[in-house]
C-alpha cells in the first residue's frame, strides 16, 4: 500500500494577519512557519521518503525544502500544480473578516460543492485535481511507497474528506493547521486515515505500515501499532 503524508505549509504572515493568500506571489514562511517546517522535517527525517511533492507556491516549496533537507539523503522536491491552493479569484488577497460578510461566505461554509469563486475555480474542481495528483503519484511510486505531499489547508481537507468517505459539503468539519501532518494509507480499492492535523505523533511506524499488502480494518479496533 502507499502511505501519503500530507503536510500543510508552515505559517505565513498572511495566515497570521487573516489574509486569504491564495495564489498570491511572494508569500513566504514567517519565523514561526520556518520553525514548524523544521519540526516536520525532523519528524519525517527517520523515514526514507520515496518522494517529496509540493505545490509550486513559495510557502509550500520552503516547507518541502525543510523536509527534504532533513532526509539522510536529501531528495529533490518535485512541484505539482495540482496541489496548488484553490484559485480564489477576486477573493485573493482580501481579509477573512471582510470576506465573512459576503453572501457567498455562508455557502463556502455550508455547501462548498456549490461554490465557484468569482474569477476563480470551483471547490469541486480543486478537489478533483488534487485527488488526481494523489492517485497518479500513488501509481507512479508503487504500492509500498511512503512519501510526502506539501499543500494547503483546503486542498488537504478535500483529500482527507474523500479518504474518509465524506462529501465535500462536510469538509469544513476537518481542521488542518499550518505545519500539521495528516496521513492516509491507500490500498488498491480503499483508504484509511491514520492521522489528521497531527503535530507530535511518532511517525516512524509508517514505513512498516507501507509493507502491508492490504488496507483493511482490524475487528475490535486493532492494537494501535500503525
Amino acid at each position: 500500500m502507499s502511505v501519503v503524508i500530507l503536510v500543510r505549509h508552515g505559517r505565513t504572515p498572511a495566515n497570521a494577519q487573516g489574509i486569504l493568500a491564495g495564489w498570491s506571489p511572494d508569500v513566504h514562511l514567517d519565523d514561526v512557519g520556518r520553525e514548524q517546517a523544521a519540526s516536520v522535517g525532523a519528524r519525517l527525517g527517520p523515514l526514507r521518503l520515496a518522494a517529496v511533492v509540493a505545490s509550486p507556491l513559495e510557502r509550500t516549496q520552503e516547507t518541502a525544502d525543510a523536509i527534504s533537507a532533513a532526509q539522510r539523503k536529501p531528495i529533490a522536491v518535485q512541484a505539482d500544480d495540482r496541489l496548488g491552493e484553490c484559485a480564489y479569484g477576486e477573493w485573493t488577497g482580501r481579509s477573512l473578516k471582510d470576506l465573512s460578510r459576503l453572501a457567498l461566505w455562508r455557502t463556502v461554509q455550508d455547501r462548498p460543492s456549490a461554490v465557484t469563486f468569482p474569477g476563480g475555480e470551483s471547490m469541486m474542481s480543486m478537489q478533483t485535481r488534487a485527488l488526481a495528483a494523489v492517485h497518479e503519484w500513488n501509481a507512479s511510486l508503487g504500492e509500498r511507497a511512503v512519501y510526502a505531499m506539501v499543500s494547503h489547508g483546503d486542498v488537504i481537507k478535500a483529500i482527507l474528506a474523500d479518504a474518509l468517505g465524506t462529501h465535500l459539503d462536510h469538509f469544513q468539519r476537518i481542521v488542518v493547521d499550518p505545519g500539521s501532518v495528516s496521513v492516509i494509507r491507500y490500498g488498491r480499492t480503499s483508504a484509511q486515515v491514520v492521522h489528521v492535523n497531527d503535530r507530535g505523533s511518532d511517525l516512524t511506524t509508517l514505513a512498516r505500515a507501507a509493507r502491508r499488502r492490504r488496507v483493511q480494518a482490524d475487528v475490535g479496533g486493532g492494537s494501535g501499532d500503525r
